[in-house]
């Protein structure tokens, strides 16, 4: 690939690989949400220790409908070799954060979703790499399932009612998971420089502050945006479209270029196209692959149709 590939476009393969032929400072911002490493799914399988119940799941998973389905695996593990998954993640991210770094322009951000778990692996990873970590959103989802396990229900399946009316309304698992992390990175721009300067020459560097008031949020590291039923149904880990555009208009203008190496049902690229921004996104999964190019095509169609009629 050489420094005039092309953008707006969909490319099938994996990421990790295909970056390394990317000419460097091209990239003016990168959004993406990547793997959690929590063992969701086989593609978010990111440690090399595995057992028999590993995505299996129970009847009450069964009940409970498209999130959660599978069986991951417990905070303390099943062996020592479980305690090893932070670190293997760790290693995960490091084997291509570099290259996230080197396609930026000086300036340039990146919004990462990561899971609350393994964040700080991810935050000690990208700054190995050379990033700066700028700040921590908070995305306020508004709503979550809560499939913590009642500590009760456990003694009760075990006849152990004494012990089960003992510890009525304590919980095994986590709080329900109402907000999720979106790491904000930069690439340092240039030594003796300013912020200002950086603007100047590469158009990134800044925030647009502005934004805020145009989605209707308050200008904090905080932001509440619920999934319309539209932003369902296309992935298991599908984010607003909402979400994608206001971080995309926050830090870049029209006509730069948007990245998503783990773009899955392309909702990134989507929220570029609709925001006039050039995009470029990077998918490994077939069938995820071939929603985010229907999900284009539709995509460009609509905004076609609106311009005719405007």
């Amino acid at each position: 690939m050489n420094s005039d590939f092309p953008s707006d476009v969909l490319l099938f393969g994996d990421s990790i690989s295909l970056l390394k032929d990317f000419p460097d400072s091209k990239v003016h911002l990168i959004l993406s949400d990547i793997p959690y490493g929590i063992s969701m799914e086989d593609w978010d399988v990111l440690h090399s220790n595995t057992n028999s119940a590993l995505l299996g799941h129970s009847p009450a998973q069964d009940k409970a409908g498209a999130i959660f389905k599978k069986r991951g695996k417990p905070l303390n593990g099943w062996s020592e070799a479980d305690r090893q998954i932070p670190i293997q993640y760790y290693n995960w991210v490091c084997s291509w954060a570099k290259d996230w770094f080197r396609v930026l322009v000086p300036g340039g951000n990146v919004f990462v979703f990561a899971g609350r778990r393994l964040a700080p692996r991810c935050i000690v990873a990208f700054e190995e790499a050379g990033f700066t970590f700028k700040d921590m959103i908070s995305w306020n989802k508004k709503q979550a399932p809560h499939r913590a396990q009642r500590l009760s229900v456990v003694y009760s399946r075990r006849d152990d009612e004494e012990s089960a009316q003992k510890w009525e309304g304590w919980k095994i698992g986590n709080l329900r998971p109402v907000f999720e992390p979106i790491l904000w990175f930069s690439k340092p721009y240039k030594i003796g420089g300013t912020i200002a300067d950086n603007v100047l020459q590469y158009g990134v560097g800044a925030y647009n502050e502005t934004v805020f008031q145009k989605y209707g949020l308050e200008p904090n590291n905080m932001v509440t945006v619920k999934s319309l039923q539209s932003d369902t149904g296309l992935h298991p880990t599908q984010k607003p479209l909402k979400l994608m555009q206001f971080l995309i208009e926050l830090t870049t203008i029209k006509g730069q270029l948007v990245l998503d190496p783990f773009c899955g049902s392309a909702t990134t690229l989507v929220a570029a196209l609709n925001t006039e921004r050039h995009y470029i996104g990077i998918e490994n999964n077939t069938d995820y692959y071939n929603v985010g190019i229907k999900r284009l095509i539709k995509a460009k169609e609509e905004l076609e149709s609106t311009l005719f009629i405007n």
